[in-house]
């Protein structure tokens, strides 16, 4: 039974009585990269952040991460400690000591039980650091709290436009090109008798 539970919270679940909290994110359409050995984890982790409508790339080792990241800085990065050839830790370094990257908020992952390894995280410079598994929850706390640090962006709240109960589909084009900002007053529709 203990893998349900490992499942529902990688697939963002929620157990019972765990409230739905109104996590900040930040800017729709920002660009996050996934570093994981793991095809799974990039997958899941990946779809996670699509869903909140981040753009995201998947790297499968340190040196694809490397070359992705001074390629075009992403928003923020979820690096895994262990990957193949170059392990995350030196990824972290060399991220941090290059001008290009230095400022990209980076969130370290690891499965590893050992608490020395959040204590190691910190020391060289990751923002935040997330263990496996883990769920909707953890990642969305997580870009929460670098939004909250001023690490991120705050998105904006999109405007959103009230259409009138019974409006012929063709006319809503017009309607949103002449929508303004101010909101429009509420009127009860009339029924039929």
């Amino acid at each position: 039974m203990a893998s349900m539970g490992f499942l529902k919270r990688l697939l963002g679940g929620t157990t019972p009585g765990q409230a739905d909290e109104p996590w900040r994110k930040t800017t729709h359409g920002a660009r996050v990269l996934v570093v994981d050995d793991s095809a799974t984890i990039r997958a899941v982790l990946g779809r996670m952040l699509e869903v909140d409508g981040y753009e995201v790339v998947r790297a499968a080792d340190g040196e694809s991460a490397l070359e992705m990241a001074r390629a075009e800085p992403p928003a923020m990065i979820f690096l895994d400690i262990v990957l193949p050839g170059m392990n995350g830790f030196a990824v972290l370094r060399a991220l941090r000591h290059d001008p290009v990257t230095q400022h990209v908020p980076i969130v370290m992952i690891s499965g590893n039980q050992q608490a020395t390894e959040q204590f190691y995280v910190q020391r060289f410079g990751a923002d935040d650091f997330i263990r496996k598994p883990f769920g909707q929850m953890e990642v969305a706390r997580s870009i929460d709290r670098l939004v909250g640090f001023g690490r991120l962006a705050l998105r904006e709240s999109a405007n959103v436009v009230s259409l009138p109960v019974s409006v012929p589909v063709e006319t809503i084009p017009a309607m949103l090109a002449n929508a303004s900002d101010e909101p429009a007053p509420i009127g009860v529709p009339e029924l039929a008798a």
